[in-house]
């Protein structure tokens, strides 16, 4: 085989083997309190998901949540942000995707306030599983974005 071919095949292969890497897993950073099983299941539920999660433990969670700009009537027990979007509570995986997918204008980030029983890391066996609203906030007023029982759509 010539050099000249072997270059062309070498170059090729590097020029496919660029195009065809997977996309990288979006990176979340997660803000909760030590002591919160809950908040570590809705981390699980992130990675599961295919996230890159950064889970930062803390107990300054209200200086978080102000950095974010979250509304203190959608407050739960941990933050996220992703891709210059605040989440707040058990917001499933579903509903980050179509957010940053869409990036509706004016939307700030989502919440699940509360904690909805069979919401992602609010999971317990012989509990009924809630209904609720993720609710989208930013510059108009709060709006629910999509709805769920359990992590699923309904």
């Amino acid at each position: 085989m010539s050099i000249l071919r072997r270059y062309l095949l070498l170059a090729s292969a590097a020029t496919l083997g660029g195009t065809a890497r997977a996309a990288e897993p979006v990176r979340v950073t997660v803000w909760r309190d030590p002591s919160c099983g809950c908040c570590s299941g809705w981390v699980t539920h992130l990675r599961a998901e295919g996230f890159a999660v950064d889970d930062q433990v803390t107990e300054a969670l209200g200086v978080v949540r102000q950095r974010l700009g979250t509304p203190a009537d959608l407050l739960s027990c941990h933050a996220g942000a992703a891709e210059g979007f605040a989440f707040e509570g058990h917001v499933p995986a579903a509903a980050i995707r179509r957010l940053l997918a869409e990036r509706p204008a004016g939307v700030r980030g989502l919440a699940v306030p509360e904690m909805p029983m069979g919401s992602p890391g609010m999971e317990v066996p012989g509990q009924p599983t809630d209904s609720y609203d993720v609710i989208a906030f930013g510059e108009a007023p709060h709006r629910p974005y999509m709805r769920f029982h359990g992590a699923l759509p309904a």
